[in-house]
């Protein structure tokens, strides 16, 4: 598995920005794909996940502006972030969840700079 995240940048507060996620080796099944965020002294915490199933689950902070979407077959994830708040500040983990082993890959993080 190696997962190759993108789109990151800087924004206003209000903005939208895309992130997207590839894994480009081999595995094959795939449990969970989703988006972690981390800030400096703060642990990891979940963003969102798109499942095997294609439902999806997202954090209370983000209802209602961010949405996962997947392509299982490309093995791509993507995070579109719409009305973006200062809080959103942060470096966004993609990852992988396999369902052999339930095992996480991580990408290697894409950093998310929201203006006021």
């Amino acid at each position: 598995v190696q997962l190759q995240a993108s789109g990151g940048g800087l924004v206003q507060t209000g903005g939208f920005l895309g992130l997207s996620c590839v894994n480009s080796g081999t595995i094959a099944r795939i449990n969970r794909m989703g988006w972690y965020r981390q800030t400096p002294g703060k642990e990891r915490e979940l963003v969102a996940r798109i499942n095997s199933d294609r439902s999806t689950n997202y954090a209370d902070f983000v209802k209602g502006r961010f949405t996962i979407s997947g392509d299982s077959a490309q093995n791509t994830v993507y995070l579109q972030m719409s009305s973006l708040r200062s809080e959103a500040t942060a470096v966004y983990y993609c990852y992988l969840n396999t369902c052999a082993t339930r095992e996480n890959y991580w990408g290697q993080g894409t950093l998310v700079t929201v203006s006021s």
